[in-house]
């Protein structure tokens, strides 16, 4: 008799836990039902209304399920529970009710993205679900997005585009593109400090290359913060050493400052640390024509020359800009007052220029004989300096390729 009573009590007590698991399990299906047969279908259908009466319903039922310990983890409720808060905005976006949005609280994005990306964690069972989820979501964002960058508000469309890569980090993806043009939109809000931190992050992951720690040392140099901008510069240059625009960017940062010295420093470090690179002196070399300091872009491009005689790169840049340099004078000498004694002078200097360009773009011409705008260069060199017989000479094999 003892025996049979511990049976029954046995089995009346299983009963009575299967009894409450359903109980709990049945506030998640009750959600999905909510969820994907009467608000999906109200929202399919166009009754707005209804998809919002719907939908609050939902949440009522979601919120009992995450809140109890045998099926707050569950990866089904944790994928309505994103969808269910995550909705919240797509409903109040597509209605332009803002008061409908702020029924899921104020943190209700924070809430569906950490469901998701918790849900996404603990099991494999509903990851195409929330992959699918997360997808409409930030597609539905961007156009958001879109459309407030058009109507040139970049504050809000940075957040937007914020939110589209919190809910990638969700899935385990990192947004390039919408850190990218958030941080875009950030600096067009003049918003430098917030700019500049996502420019970092893209940076770090090797978006763009070196491209992107240029862009977060120039933010971060917009927004007066120098000691930041100088130390992503550096880390960049750690890891791309030759990049042109890492090196002419630390150089701004020291005229920024006031700082010529340092800017020539920066450039002699550069060229210490590395003597014998001849891309390293022709990119300096570029960097004194951006900055205008003729004498030394050809002292460096020169440089380049007697590591490698043949360097093509360096042959062409050199007679570029002695071409353009002499053309600047000559041009300046031209806006001189009549009689000025410094006419004949500037004349007799830009002539000389011109005759300094025929040497590395005559030895460009050997390595390279079809490159017809370098001919035609040379045939106008040689005219302007008198040599008829040479400029007609490169004239002739200008013309004789056709492109």
């Amino acid at each position: 008799m003892k025996n049979r009573l511990q049976k029954t009590t046995l089995v009346a007590g299983a009963l009575m836990l299967a009894g409450m698991s359903f109980a709990q399990k049945k506030n998640e299906t009750s959600a999905a039902v909510e969820f994907k047969n009467n608000y999906q279908t109200a929202m399919m259908t166009g009754d707005a209304e209804k998809a919002k009466k719907s939908l609050i319903a939902a949440k009522g039922f979601i919120d009992l399920a995450a809140e109890n310990a045998e099926t707050k983890d569950s990866p089904k409720t944790l994928w309505l529970k994103g969808e269910i808060y995550s909705n919240f905005m797509v409903v109040g976006m597509q209605t332009m009710d803002t008061s409908f949005m702020k029924l899921a609280g104020d943190d209700a994005i924070d809430v569906s993205i950490a469901a998701f990306k918790r849900g996404f964690e603990v099991s494999d069972k509903f990851d195409a679900d929330i992959k699918e989820s997360v997808f409409l979501k930030h597609d539905m964002l961007d156009n958001f997005a879109t459309m407030m960058y058009k109507g040139n508000m970049f504050k809000e469309a940075a957040e937007i585009y914020d939110t589209e890569a919190r809910f990638f980090e969700a899935i385990g993806q990192f947004d390039t593109t919408s850190i990218y043009n958030g941080s875009l939109c950030n600096e067009k809000a003049e918003l430098h400090s917030k700019a500049a931190e996502g420019y970092s992050k893209l940076a770090r992951a090797g978006y763009r290359n070196g491209t992107c720690y240029v862009l977060a040392s120039s933010a971060y140099r917009k927004n007066k913060q120098v000691a930041e901008a100088k130390s992503i510069v550096m880390e960049g240059r750690k890891k791309y050493p030759l990049d042109k625009e890492l090196l002419l960017e630390l150089v701004n940062l020291s005229i920024d400052a006031g700082d010529a010295a340092g800017a020539e420093a920066a450039l002699a470090e550069a060229i210490a640390a590395d003597p014998k690179n001849k891309q390293l002196h022709y990119t300096i070399g570029t960097i004194y024509i951006d900055l205008k300091q003729n004498e030394k872009a050809e002292a460096s491009l020169m440089k380049a020359l007697e590591i490698d005689p043949n360097y093509q790169d360096a042959l062409y840049q050199l007679g570029a800009h002695l071409v353009t340099w002499a053309g600047d004078t000559r041009a300046a000498a031209n806006q001189l007052k009549f009689g000025d004694p410094n006419y004949d002078k500037m004349v007799l200097q830009s002539d000389d220029i011109y005759r300094r360009a025929l040497t590395p773009l005559d030895k460009y011409i050997s390595i390279s004989p079809n490159d017809k705008d370098v001919l035609i260069i040379l045939s106008q060199l040689h005219r302007s300096l008198g040599d008829t017989n040479k400029s007609a000479e490169y004239k002739k094999r200008a013309d004789a390729i056709k492109q």
